[in-house]
């Protein structure tokens, strides 16, 4: 779809870049010619995810282990990177997401999500945008957001709620940077099955399963391929004019039936049991592969 240089020169920035949707978004910039930063908390994931691009498609992927939710940390991250040049584009995509009934999430659990989402994406655009206009660069921002933004997250509450300060934090930038040449867009997904996304949301259901596709007017999930392009296209020159917005790509789940989690009503307790232990599972394993 995209001339295989159409990005040469470009040096961007993805966060949370060595798995699942930012790491597809990682592997087409770096395909298409741009230099990759990725950044998160697992070094050698980052690090196994820089060699399997590399050697896919050649370039440079450059990582970055760093806990978001800590400023200074963030701030550190980008002076280090802007030492060797400036970046040119920004992927805000790092999160964290779990269904629950809002009744049963303690106050650490919402900070959890809170911390990456609302905080760590202001934080690394805040360090990014302050050096852009310092430096007179131009520059993109995207932010992976989602359609709950729009109507609600019932059972994902925390995510939902931050989602949508970032989405108000695009279109406040949008109009404050504008005249400094930096555009801030983001992208609100339908369900594009990743391993991660799929063991705290769907827990118990292959990201596979045709399961996922119900409520689909087109009767599928989103491909990755379809996700790249449209990342693709707005950090590529081209559409400066373009800036302040939400694109959703969905294939009109959310014009249909809200595209969120609300069926999730009819859950019984002991059902809401089960899926919890199966996330906690999941959690865990994260866990113990960031202390390996």
């Amino acid at each position: 779809m995209f001339k295989d240089d159409v990005l040469k020169g470009k040096r961007i920035l993805v966060t949370g870049g060595g798995t699942g949707l930012g790491k597809e978004m990682a592997e087409d910039y770096l395909r298409l010619g741009a230099t990759v930063h990725i950044c998160g908390r697992r070094k050698g994931v980052l690090d196994e995810t820089a060699a399997e691009l590399m050697g896919r498609h050649g370039g440079k992927v450059i990582t970055h282990s760093v806990d978001i939710r800590v400023a200074q940390a963030v701030d550190e991250m980008i002076e280090e990177i802007f030492a060797a040049g400036p970046l040119t584009g920004l992927v805000n995509n790092a999160a964290g997401n779990f269904i629950s009934p809002t009744k049963d999430i303690s106050p650490r659990g919402f900070d959890a999500i809170a911390g990456i989402v609302f905080h760590g994406s202001f934080y690394v655009t805040l360090a990014c945008g302050k050096r852009w206009i310092a430096g007179g660069h131009k520059a993109s921002v995207i932010s992976i957001l989602t359609t709950w933004i729009w109507n609600g997250g019932p059972f994902t509450v925390p995510s939902a709620m931050s989602k949508a300060g970032i989405n108000v934090m695009t279109q406040s930038l949008a109009a404050e940077w504008g005249r400094y040449g930096i555009r801030l867009n983001a992208i609100a997904p339908g369900p594009f099955p990743t391993k991660g996304a799929w063991e705290r949301l769907n827990p118990g259901l292959a990201a596979d399963e045709d399961k996922g596709r119900e409520g689909s007017p087109m009767g599928r999930n989103g491909e990755m391929h379809e996700l790249r392009n449209l990342a693709t296209f707005l950090m590529a020159d081209g559409c400066e004019y373009l800036t302040g917005q939400t694109i959703a790509i969905d294939g009109a789940r959310y014009n249909a039936n809200g595209g969120n989690f609300y069926n999730l009503s009819k859950l019984t307790d002991e059902q809401w049991a089960d899926m919890a232990e199966m996330i906690r599972g999941a959690n865990e394993k994260d866990r113990a592969k960031r202390t390996a």
